[in-house]
This record gives structure tokens, sequence and C-alpha cells, in this order.
């Protein structure tokens, strides 16, 4: 055997990203059967543009963000189902999916409403690819949702991992670099569009590729020092990890806080309330799990939106809204549904918001939650009571 053919030694990380695939249109498959093999976009809450879309419909040409009215001589022709949102739902789902995931390593990190990465350092004792075979089979069983798991030394290496999962029928759903022989490794990341990288995007894609880093491969060989100079400190840790070299580690599980918050600045200013009201599912949703995390139980939500402030040319305004609740309570469902009435309340349209998220505080333990008899958590939210604007 040739010594680059000798199979490399156990890294010292093992990250895995597991990914729902096509998650909306997963989540309404499990409650009507009918759809599965049809295509299916899932819309915006006012039906307005795809936000989510089927393999079948991905299949047939429909675009992410298309609006409805010019999918529907398509629709007609093919049979394309188009189904209203439903983000508490989703949060819902998502949350059983995270649960379970939890079971499977004490290192975990929520990415996003359907993406988790676990740390499995210190199981390399066991086979990856059947643990990984294992979770997809126990979400499958248990929540009814497709999932594909990808296994890397970095976190950018298993986000690639995770494409080939799901991308190759010959993974079966679970793709693990690490136990890849160092050039059956190198043969398929030469195969990987760079575009297809963690981090690199539609932008940056085409300016890498006019260099000649067309692959994976090709970027890995990339001189890191080099392109940060050329691009960003962005672009050189993703180059290290790459080789392997952990420059993204896990969050870490921080001491009991007294508020939770989740917030983000948009990358491209945001409009329309819809794209709004999936922004605070995401943030409520990983808001919710670190509530979980630390055994602690909200007694307030608070929703927040704004313009960019440093844009004084284009229309300004900010607004946002606390919610005390009945009684605390720790339920993602409950917790998304209040936000999205919170949000309701302070969206103004013709704005371009530049940031939004949400903040959970009053935070009690299990012992000092007092339940109400008389109503659920969310119930004033829902008739507009003892709600405060700032």
């Amino acid at each position: 055997m040739k010594e680059n053919d000798m199979p490399l030694p156990h890294p010292t990380r093992s990250i895995a990203l597991i990914d729902v695939n096509n998650f909306y249109v997963s989540c309404e498959r499990v409650f009507n059967p009918k759809l599965v093999g049809v295509p299916v976009v899932v819309l915006s809450n006012n039906d307005g543009c795809a936000v989510a879309r089927s393999n079948e419909a991905k299949a047939l040409g429909v675009p992410m963000g298309e609006p409805w009215f010019k999918l529907k001589d398509l629709a007609k022709q093919h049979g394309i189902i188009g189904l209203s949102s439903n983000y508490a739902l989703y949060a819902d789902m998502s949350n059983r999916v995270m649960s379970i995931l939890r079971e499977y390593s004490p290192d975990q990190e929520v990415y996003s409403i359907d993406e988790s990465f676990l740390d499995l350092t210190g199981f390399q004792s066991r086979d990856l690819i059947s643990y990984g075979q294992h979770m997809r089979k126990r979400i499958l069983k248990w929540t009814g949702l497709p999932v594909c798991v990808g296994i890397g030394s970095t976190k950018t290496l298993a986000k690639l991992a995770n494409h080939c999962a799901k991308k190759r029928p010959v993974f079966n759903s679970v793709c693990n670099f690490n136990a890849m022989l160092p050039t059956e490794l190198e043969h398929l990341l030469c195969q990987i569009d760079v575009g297809e990288i963690w981090g690199i995007g539609r932008k940056l894609a085409p300016k890498l590729q006019a260099l000649g880093f067309n692959t994976v491969q090709d970027l890995k060989r990339a001189n890191p020092d080099r392109l940060r100079q050329q691009f960003s400190v962005v672009l050189e840790k993703t180059i290290h990890e790459l080789n392997g070299t952990v420059c993204i580690d896990l969050e870490e599980i921080s001491p009991p806080k007294q508020q939770i918050m989740s917030s983000r600045s948009f990358g491209q200013p945001i409009r329309d309330y819809n794209s709004l009201a999936e922004s605070i599912t995401l943030y409520m949703s990983s808001a919710a799990v670190k509530l979980r995390r630390q055994q602690s139980f909200a007694g307030s939500v608070h929703v927040f939106i704004r313009t960019s402030p440093f844009k004084q040319d284009a229309p300004q305004y900010s607004n946002g809204i606390t919610i005390p609740l009945p009684s605390a309570t720790d339920n993602t469902m409950q917790l998304v549904n209040i936000a999205l009435w919170g949000l309701k309340q302070i969206y103004r349209p013709n704005y371009d918001y530049a940031k939004a998220g949400v903040m959970l505080s009053e935070l009690v333990t299990a012992q000092g939650v007092q339940n109400d008899l008389f109503s659920q958590s969310g119930a004033n939210a829902e008739n507009g009571k003892n709600c405060t604007l700032s």
C-alpha cells in the first residue's frame, strides 16, 4: 500500500452536522402523507413567495423566492401544491429533533431551525457512520422527518460532508470524511464546486473561480495568508478548516443567564413581514433551546425590529414590544406564537429593516414556575393584554 493511501490517524476532532431535508416541506408531509412524492412549495404567510421547495418542485425549476402568481401556470401544468407556512409548527418540530440529538452528545450547538452540530470527539471507538445512521433512523421514526448527517474534523468539513450525504446516494444519507483514505477524500473534493463551501456564497464563488479556484480541493491547496490579504480573515479561516485546523468552534455552554437574547443584523435589508416572521421564528427557536439547556422558564418575551441608524438618508423606524406571560414557559411553540403576535403589533410596511431579535426575561427555575389554572401561556398575547410598547 502506498504511503498516501494509508488511512488517516484518528483526527483530534469529530464534528457532526445533522440537517433536516427540505425542512418546511418535510414538516407538512408528516401531517399530510398525500404530499409525499408530489411537488410542494411552502409559501410566505400571505401566499406571496416560495420559501421552501420539495425536491420534485426544484426539479421542475421552481426558484427560491418566486412569487406564487408567477408559478400558477407551472403549478397547473405539473400539479404543484402551494401551502401557507406554519412557523409555529416548524418550531415545534425543530424542538423535537434537537431534543433527540441531545441524547447523542453532551456538546450540541443548534445552528438553525433545521441544523445542529454535535461534537463526537472521543466517540472514535464507535463506528461513527453507524452512529449517524442510528440518529437518522431514530429521528425518522420519532418525528417522521428525514435527515442527513455529515462528519468531519471541523465545522466547515462537517457542513461539506453533509452536502455530500444529501447529494450523493452512495453515502446513504451519512458521510464521514474522517473515515476516508486521503486519496479518496481528495478525489471527492475535486468534484465539488467551490461555491458549495460553507461561507463562500454566490458572490465570492465567481471571484475565486476567476483566480482558478474552481473546486473545494483547489481552495484547500490555496495560500491562506495571501487570500486573507486579498479577501478577508474569514476566507483564511475557511482554508484552515478545510485542512483540518479548527478555527470555528462549537458555541460553549455558558452559566445560567438572567436574560437570553437572540438577534442578528441582516445581510440585506428586509421589507416584507413574512421574511421578518421567519427570522423571528428562527431566533425564538434558538433562544428557547438555550432556555431549556439551562433548565429555565421565561416570564416575558421582548421582540424588536429596527432600520439601520447608519443610513440617515433612508426612512428610520425602531420599535419593540414586551409581553408579560401569565405563567412562565419553556415551550417553543408558545414562545414563537407570542413573538409573532408581538411582531404584528410593531411591524410597519415600507421600511428597510436591518436588524430584528427577541429576548426572554424574568427567567425562573422549574421550582419557581407558578401555573395558571385559567389560561395558557400566550392567551393574553392573543388578546393583546398586558403588552408594553417601547
